[in-house]
């Protein structure tokens, strides 16, 4: 008859010293926890250790760089959501340019 959580033979009641077992190392477990001067590691990693820090820095820098780059182009354009626009004047149609002729004649504006 075994227990049925260890499949080991039944103990009936007794106790069982479990410590002979070998724990299973997952992942997690076997690798060593960072300390936060740098004891007890190995130089490769603390290598890593200092890549994954200076990736994660330039990351941070370019994601700065992007927004200040777009602050300027904004500026730049003078807050238009697109480039730089031209405005034409508007074109007189024949009429209206003979009514702002008349007017500025009644003006006195063209007394030559």
């Amino acid at each position: 008859m075994t227990d049925e959580q260890t499949n080991a033979p039944d103990t009936e009641g007794k106790e069982v010293d479990t410590s002979t077992e070998k724990p299973t190392e997952t992942p997690e477990t076997s690798e060593k926890p960072l300390a936060p001067d740098g004891e007890n590691l190995s130089d490769y990693d603390k290598a890593l250790a200092l890549v994954k820090r200076r990736e994660e820095a330039t990351k941070a820098e370019n994601e700065v760089l992007d927004r200040k780059e777009k602050l300027a182009a904004n500026s730049m354009l003078g807050g238009t959501t697109g480039g730089h626009v031209d405005v034409k004047p508007k074109e007189e149609t024949p009429k209206e340019y003979a009514a702002r002729i008349e007017k500025e004649i009644r003006e006195g504006k063209h007394d030559d």
